[in-house]
């Protein structure tokens, strides 16, 4: 029979792991691919739309276009948003030592910064002072040279822009104090069990700092490859600029079907007029018949060496369908509003003021990983990384010292 002693410690391990849940979902990959990606991302202080896109090395307009926000508002790009505003920050998730990793973006450092302060509070959490660290070959953390040009890492994940089959688009999402996995689920119109599968949960248990990959329900493009927008693919609820801002494309209302139509400040664009008719581009026609519903549309097929593609299709379908709609688009935020769709989860809670300061990620570096994917989630989603809860430290240590200050008989 095992002494006292050793149930105590045996049940001071089982608690302890109990109290581990996973950090974040790397996926597996090959160095030659990519995909479009989300980030979850919070302002840490007033910042010109332009400056944002500079953190990121991302194009203003599609900052823009990823949050629903008018292109067309006069002067947009030098427009100021507010500190704690809660935006999505589109990037090219790239495949670096076999792991998907945004490593386009880069940092020049100023008088009062350190690796923390950019990664916890620049970054908002994406990114650790740790993997910062090792993407520059950085020494003495404690000394950054003004003006130090530094590559910053993001995590992000393609699982091949489909969720359940049905085409998405990730965004990495960093806890906050305030959320619960349900939160987080309702928030994006997702489930938690979706949300555990993604990410390789074996548990509903999250901390402030864990990194989630949250699938967005998305329209995909089916333009050929010889387009330069070929697997054009744009979460539903935002829209996206193509064709050299001439088209803007969205997903249709109430369905997943992709719709595009000429750009808001669309000019010296090539022709958008569908041959054989008088249509324009995103121009759709109806006629009720006793068959059913004759539709005649003209879609976008592409943007090929500067030319505008278009389609004109004409199908016969049981009932008519109601006018295409894009979107609303709102003008650039000037305050944080509570209940905005820019609002961390849960929404209805939190009006965006509170600054938690997120724990930071922990990401290995190299390709080979341990796990298994999770049952009916996306092929290769493995959870490698691992944080233990506080409170378990907190028992061992007042365990450990009972031991140290009771004779406890063998």
């Amino acid at each position: 029979m095992p002494s006292p002693k050793s149930v105590a410690f045996i049940l001071i391990f089982i608690n302890a792991v109990a109290l581990v849940t996973s950090k974040s979902t790397i996926e597996p990959c090959s160095n030659s691919d990519s995909c479009n990606a989300l980030l979850a991302y919070t302002l840490y202080t007033d910042l010109k739309v332009s400056e944002v896109a500079s953190l990121f090395q991302i194009d203003p307009i599609a900052l823009l276009t990823a949050n629903a926000i008018d292109i067309s508002y006069p002067d947009v790009e030098n427009h100021i948003l507010p500190s704690q505003l809660f935006l999505r920050i589109p990037i090219t998730c790239s495949c670096v030592d076999g792991i998907r990793k945004s490593v386009s973006t880069h940092y020049k450092t100023r008088p009062s910064d350190t690796l923390s302060s950019i990664a916890d509070s620049i970054y908002a959490g994406l990114v650790s002072a740790d993997q910062i660290k090792e993407a520059n070959s950085i020494d003495d953390p404690s000394v950054l040279d003004v003006g130090q040009n530094l590559v910053v890492p993001l995590p992000c994940t393609c699982f091949n822009g489909t969720d359940n089959s049905l085409p998405a688009i990730y965004l990495s999402y960093v806890v906050k104090e305030v959320d619960t996995l349900a939160a987080i689920a309702a928030q994006y119109a997702t489930t938690i069990t979706d949300l555990m599968n993604v990410n390789a949960m074996g548990s509903t248990a999250i901390k402030a700092g864990d990194i989630l990959a949250v699938s967005l329900p998305a329209c995909a493009s089916k333009f050929p490859r010889y387009a330069s927008d070929f697997g054009l693919i744009v979460p539903n609820g935002s829209y996206a600029i193509s064709a050299s801002h001439c088209v803007q494309c969205s997903c249709g209302p109430g369905n997943l079907n992709l719709y595009c139509m000429p750009a808001s400040l669309a000019v010296s664009c090539s022709s958008m007029q569908c041959r054989n008719s008088n249509l324009m581009l995103g121009n759709v026609t109806v006629q009720q018949s006793s068959a059913g519903c004759n539709v005649t549309s003209c879609s976008y097929g592409g943007y090929v060496n500067g030319t505008i593609m278009t389609t004109l299709s004409t199908y016969l379908q049981p009932r008519c369908p109601g006018p295409q709609q894009f979107p609303p688009l709102v003008a650039p935020p000037t305050t944080v509003i509570r209940d905005s769709t820019f609002a961390p989860a849960p929404a209805p809670q939190s009006d965006g003021s509170s600054t938690s300061t997120p724990k930071t990620e922990v990401v290995p570096a190299t390709g080979s990983f341990p796990g298994l994917s999770p049952a009916s989630g996306p092929v290769g989603s493995i959870s490698v990384s691992f944080s233990v809860n506080p409170s378990a430290t907190l028992i061992i240590a007042a365990v450990l010292l009972l031991f140290a200050t009771t004779s406890i008989p063998l």
